[in-house]
């Protein structure tokens, strides 16, 4: 029987999550997904009270903790339930006692973070940019902070609105909470400047299934009773991620995925690249009445840039045309419509100056 072998025709992946990974670690999880370092097994089938599992997960917090910085003195656990599990298991370990949170209201996701978090606490909107249609970050001295307040929750970056914080705020003694699920690991953050973050890893940082939550210790510990055990991080600190049985494979490759960051240079070199990408595309979208973005210039996101096009009637056609050209999921969240290109970390620069390329051609042939 004769084999061949064919070269994978890749796309341009805009896609907002699961979104496209760097093609050296999905060739590296091909290569090895039979016989994982002559174990004789895939990592998919791997125990994960085996020596081999083990050694991969604690490599990927080792990795995770020297890229971004984090203290000893937080703890990093591997969970499953995506940031959504988050806004319920967040609320039912952080509360402590206290009566209310505080929540900055900046877009869709922060809306869901305090819909489920009104089921475990008082909920307390100190600032939201719901009345200018989600455009801006509110800024930090309109916020209306309560000094008992068991935290204050942000998203870091509206994957759908395009919205992202260029700043850390301040809360004093209150934590401040971070779902940094579409911008984590794509820039530094100075890690002891928040309580928690979490993050789903599959926009940056690896396949969906496993999500990320980096929380200080002296907030571990005083969990609600209802909360199931799989969900105190107590529990699973003590368990180092393994209560139950953790996502092995998209541990497993986020391990890979950070391997791959630190080769590019560590979370500089990344954020600066990504700062390209934005502006590349983003110059473009400033020199043109066609298509147009939203987004207070001083809170655009690096990460998610959604915009429209002057004529909406033609959407249909410029998702066509791009699809040929193999720019894909490109369509914007079906609740503000339009368009939307995830620049994440794995997207290469050729594939914006791609996406600019068409832009400008599909003007001169539709813009009139």
């Amino acid at each position: 029987m004769t084999t061949t072998t064919t070269t994978a025709k890749r796309v341009f992946n805009f896609s907002p999550g699961p979104a496209t990974l760097p093609e050296v670690v999905l060739r590296q999880a091909a290569e090895e997904m039979l016989d994982w370092h002559g174990s004789g097994m895939s990592v998919m089938e791997m125990s994960h009270r085996g020596k081999e599992y083990i050694a991969i997960q604690a490599e990927a917090e080792k990795l995770l903790r020297e890229l971004l910085g984090v203290p000893a003195s937080y703890k990093v656990l591997f969970l499953q339930g995506g940031a959504i599990g988050q806004n319920a298991i967040v609320p039912m370990n952080l509360l402590r006692g206290h009566a209310g949170i505080d929540f900055v209201d900046t877009g869709e996701w922060s809306l869901k973070s305090i819909k489920e978090a009104k089921k475990y606490a008082q909920v307390h909107i100190v600032a939201s940019s719901a009345a200018d249609g989600y455009t801006h970050v509110p800024a930090r001295e309109r916020w209306q902070l309560d000094p008992d307040a068991a935290y204050v929750h942000i998203c870091s970056n509206e994957t759908i609105g395009g919205v992202q914080y260029h700043f850390t705020p301040d809360t004093g003694q209150v934590p401040l909470v971070a779902d940094m699920s579409s911008d984590f690991m794509s820039r530094p953050v100075d890690v002891k400047r928040y309580g928690l973050i979490y993050a789903g890893a599959q926009k940056n940082v690896g396949p969906a299934g496993v999500t990320i939550v980096i929380v200080r210790e002296d907030l571990v510990g005083q969990a609600l009773p209802i909360t199931p055990s799989a969900f105190d991080y107590k529990v699973q600190a003590e368990a180092d991620s393994m209560y139950n049985t953790p996502p092995t494979y998209a541990i497993y490759i986020v391990g890979l995925v950070l391997r791959w960051m630190q080769a590019q240079g560590g979370l500089a070199a990344i954020e600066a690249r990504n700062r390209e990408k934005a502006a590349l595309l983003y110059k473009h979208l400033d020199s043109t009445s066609f298509f147009f973005n939203p987004v207070a210039l001083a809170d655009r996101s690096l990460m998610n840039v959604p915009f429209k096009l002057k004529v909406p009637s033609l959407d249909e056609a410029f998702l066509k045309g791009a699809d040929e050209r193999g720019l894909v999921q490109l369509k914007g969240h079906r609740s503000v419509g339009g368009m939307r290109a995830s620049l994440y970390n794995a997207l290469p620069l050729s594939a914006v100056a791609a996406l600019v390329d068409y832009m400008k051609d599909f003007e001169a042939r539709h813009g009139g």
